[in-house]
């Protein structure tokens, strides 16, 4: 028995408190709303000296790839960059904006930005819209109190992790993070971990794939290493020799058949009559 004071838990499995609803509605004339599959692998890692950032860049719309060299790690200021999942108008515009304040709040104080205020400004923001703004972002960067790297949640909720995936193809290349990742990986030990976690995500998710991005964030007064693309995944098959051009009687024709076309008299006469010339004198 439920009250106001201690209300009724929900017990556990699927809830079909909307199924009538929904009938209803369909039932008026209003379209059931589909799910969208939306398409991304974006992940982070701190190393040994900072910070670095990888994305796909395949864009999608529903089952249509809409753009093959997408840009998903956005810029945000000298030493903090931000890779965006979800709607790409949501995510480049959000940068954007918060990319502008940060710039605004660098002039006002003459210090270096800490990554936990871009952390603030962005969480803010998306909650403040309820997760009407479809923006999963992951955020890294690096100042004077070390590399930070942070994931940030449509709603506004975030988390603080040392290595940190998100997308649709987050599970593939979280389970590269979770079986090789280590403290304290060097440079070139960690490029080949973010590699392999996009390709993970890329070679395991339909609605990623194409090139690879990344960004390296090591010092908090020099800027980052945007190397774009780090590699091309999956690359496109060359066609060789002379594209499928056959000589003619290749192939037999098994059968003939010729269809008159019957033509209007008057159309022809209408076309056969020559056009006047233009009087353009004056």
């Amino acid at each position: 028995m439920s009250s106001a004071i201690l209300p009724e838990l929900p017990s556990g499995g699927f809830s079909f408190e909307n199924f009538q609803r929904n009938e209803y509605l369909s039932a008026k004339g209003f379209p059931v709303p589909k799910a969208r599959k939306t398409g991304t692998t974006i992940v982070g890692i701190i190393f040994k000296d900072g910070v670095i950032l990888g994305a796909d860049t395949r864009a999608t719309e529903d089952t249509v790839i809409a753009d093959k060299n997408s840009q998903k790690i956005h810029y945000l200021a000298q030493h903090i960059y931000c890779c965006g999942a979800g709607t790409a108008a949501d995510t480049d515009m959000t940068n954007k904006m918060v990319s502008s304040q940060l710039e605004l709040h660098r002039l006002s104080t003459g210090k270096i930005v800490p990554i936990c205020v871009a952390n603030r400004m962005l969480r803010q923001y998306l909650f403040r819209y309820q997760g009407h703004i479809g923006a999963a972002l992951v955020l890294g960067g690096v100042d004077k109190f070390g590399a930070h790297l942070y994931s940030i949640y449509p709603h506004g909720s975030t988390d603080n992790l040392p290595f940190v995936t998100m997308g649709s193809g987050s599970l593939a290349a979280m389970s590269v993070f979770e079986t090789r990742w280590k403290p304290d990986l060097s440079l070139e030990e960690g490029k080949k971990l973010v590699r392999d976690a996009i390709a993970a995500g890329i070679f395991n998710d339909l609605g990623s794939g194409n090139s690879i991005d990344m960004c390296v964030i090591t010092k908090p007064d020099a800027p980052a290493d945007y190397i774009r693309p780090f590699e091309i995944a999956s690359k496109r098959i060359e066609r060789k020799g002379r594209n499928y051009r056959y000589k003619q009687g290749s192939t037999a024709v098994l059968t003939t058949q010729v269809i008159p076309l019957e033509v209007d008299e008057v159309m022809v006469r209408q076309v056969e009559v020559e056009p006047e010339s233009m009087d353009t004198d004056a």
